[in-house]
């Protein structure tokens, strides 16, 4: 397949994937049960955090979380009492527990008293047109700059410069930057570009990529999804990980 037959593929695929319906079935219908944008980017966070394993079991455990803020994520992150905690020591979602669960709650109150939108606590000071890996790299220090953090923590948050391929935090910003007229991404945060993003690369899109040449690389982890990124510019250089539906429904819809 060459290059040109390949992105009528991919972009069939993208079409095809890229629907309301994909909503259902995927982490990204826990951002899409809110309509407040500081909801919608607190729900997003978690969701994707929680991205590990089977969908259906990231879903369950996404809304038993914001239920434990009765889903108004937001307003109980700004207000909530010592006494409000308790529920969330009972908490837990694979290698995530009520240590995580505390301090991401102790991050987003110090966070949302000081600013709008979560998409500072990425381009920070940076300025436009800034490296992905520079803005991930400045929102894992933010995140962990509070008196006391817990290091285990640090698995939730992933780090390019620890080589991390950073595919769930790559997935939210997919949600929060993307916009389209299908409905599935945000396209909330507007000084973050679409060509800024890389693409997710979880196994079932590294799988396909790997089968269609897009990825050469022999280990998953920051240079490969960089690589897998460059390789899909060549397709459309201003919205790269729209080709993300393609790989991932190719995976885990079709196994291709």
């Amino acid at each position: 397949m060459n290059q040109h037959q390949l992105k009528d593929f991919l972009d069939l695929k993208v079409e095809e994937y890229n629907q309301p319906g994909f909503i259902a079935n995927d982490p990204v219908c826990i951002p899409h049960s809110f309509t407040k944008k500081q909801d919608i980017e607190i729900a997003g966070l978690m969701a994707a955090v929680f991205a590990w394993g089977q969908r259906k079991t990231i879903i369950n455990k996404s809304h038993e979380f914001l239920r434990l803020m009765d889903d108004k994520p937001h307003e109980f992150v700004l207000n909530y009492s010592e006494n409000d905690l308790k529920p969330f020591l009972a908490f837990k979602h694979r290698t995530f527990n009520s240590t995580d669960a505390l301090y991401f709650l102790y991050f987003f109150r110090w966070f949302y008293e000081r600013h709008d939108s979560l998409e500072e606590a990425f381009v920070g000071n940076l300025g436009e047109g800034a490296q992905m890996e520079a803005m991930l790299t400045h929102f894992f220090e933010l995140f962990f700059s509070l008196p006391d953090h817990p290091v285990r923590t640090y698995k939730h948050i992933p780090n390019p410069a620890r080589k991390s391929a950073c595919k769930r935090i790559n997935m939210f910003l997919r949600w929060m930057v993307r916009q389209d007229d299908k409905g599935v991404d945000f396209g909330i945060w507007k000084k973050i570009k679409p060509d800024q993003l890389v693409c997710p690369c979880d196994l079932h899109v590294d799988r396909v990529a790997r089968k269609l040449g897009l990825i050469k690389r022999k280990q998953t982890d920051w240079l490969t999804a960089k690589e897998l990124t460059q390789n899909l510019k060549k397709l459309d250089p201003l919205d790269p990980v729209k080709y993300d539906f393609a790989l991932f429904g190719l995976g885990v819809e079709e196994k291709f």
